[in-house]
């Protein structure tokens, strides 16, 4: 099949790194991809380009419509004539309901990535548009329910297919690893925890640092690697330093060897105030690490409380702290089995191959019903 990945953006957010993972694998499988961004392309869409996948940008502004955009989207869809147009994220998912008033599109699916995706006016568009898509899928049951119940979406549009990782990039690592790891990072016998993630509003990095200060009043020793980027790093930094804290919090910055970093750490930790299926936490559970996470969007489908990690309610410190010290106060072999639980979750529920076999499966199912041959759809 063709199939063109509209997103919203190609920066560094889960669902950018969701799809940049699906293409891979997409094309491993002998489909055509085309992966197109409306915003300028960020770090995973000039991976996707370093790769071989064909990627453009569509050059739109942030928060600013612009039907130059849809034109040029329009014109690449006639070009280029996929089999099915994938959406992701709200502004993408609307701009390709629009495109087909436009172009040709046989097959139409689109994916909601969050439990929350924006506020009045683009539920409207959502609730205005709905017609003009054959299928949405959702990343989450708690995200699938909550579109539903406010009858944003209807019900019998909408599937839940989970985001999905590959295991092997977190399971098989040289031996070693952790330790040299550890070493170059200077750490000797801290309690290590990790989060990776944007400096973004949805993640609440105040609620973290907040919870980690309550942390270090008992465990002096520990520490907080913190992975990422974003519009509020100077706002967080300067946090660690009103909190006193910034000499057990490491800013680590963008980094190429997340799964690396997780084998040295000793726990993950999400203080996220709403969320969708976060890709970090299918990754923290694929490396093998327990986990404490806020108790929002599909969080509680990855994290099984009390036996793959601790949920705690969002925007509590306290209750994220008491969380983290009752997984630090467990002994080392309670907590990993705890990381090797969450790992057999990930690997059961959550393998990259099974995600897209279920794109593949609805693919197909809404060419069939729209009246497309499968075999024209097949790549030669």
């Amino acid at each position: 099949m063709r199939v063109l990945l509209l997103s919203t953006s190609m920066g560094m957010g889960g669902a950018d790194k969701q799809i940049l993972s699906a293409a891979l694998e997409m094309r491993r499988r002998g489909h055509e991809i085309l992966i197109v961004s409306l915003t300028t392309l960020g770090p995973m869409g000039l991976e996707a380009l370093r790769v071989g996948i064909r990627t453009e940008s569509l050059e739109m502004r942030r928060g600013i419509p612009d039907p130059r955009g849809l034109a040029r989207l329009a014109g690449l869809v006639r070009t280029w004539k996929p089999d099915v147009v994938h959406s992701h994220m709200v502004h993408a998912n609307l701009m390709a309901r629009v495109l087909r008033l436009f172009a040709p599109v046989p097959a139409l699916v689109s994916t909601i990535h969050s439990i929350y995706e924006g506020g009045p006016l683009l539920m409207a568009g959502y609730r205005l548009t709905n017609g003009l898509v054959d299928r949405m899928t959702a990343v989450s049951e708690a995200a699938a329910e909550r579109f539903v119940r406010e009858r944003i979406v209807p019900a019998e549009l909408v599937r839940v297919v989970p985001n999905g990782i590959d295991i092997d990039l977190f399971r098989n690592l040289p031996p070693g690893t952790r330790e040299s790891l550890r070493k170059s990072l200077g750490l000797e016998g801290e309690f290590v925890w990790l989060a990776v993630g944007r400096f973004e509003i949805p993640k609440d990095y105040p609620n973290m640092l907040r919870a980690f200060a309550t942390v270090l009043r008992r465990h002096s020793q520990a520490v907080l690697l913190l992975v990422g980027q974003g519009s509020l790093q100077a706002e967080t930094e300067g946090l660690a330093d009103e909190l006193g804290i910034r000499g057990r919090v490491r800013f680590l910055s963008i980094r190429q060897d997340v799964p690396e970093v997780m084998s040295a750490a000793d726990g993950y930790v999400l203080s996220s105030a709403w969320e969708g299926m976060p890709m970090v936490l299918l990754e923290a559970g694929a490396a093998g690490l327990p986990i404490v996470a806020t108790q929002v969007g599909g969080n509680s489908e990855v994290v099984r409380a009390g036996e793959s990690g601790f949920l705690a309610p969002p925007r509590d410190p306290g209750a994220l702290a008491e969380a983290m010290l009752r997984l630090m106060e467990l002994d080392e072999r309670e907590r990993k089995a705890m990381g090797e639980r969450a790992r057999d979750q990930v690997q059961a529920h959550f393998g990259l191959a099974r995600t897209v076999e279920r794109w593949e499966e609805l693919y197909r199912e809404v060419l069939s019903r729209n009246g497309f041959a499968l075999a024209a759809t097949l790549s030669p």
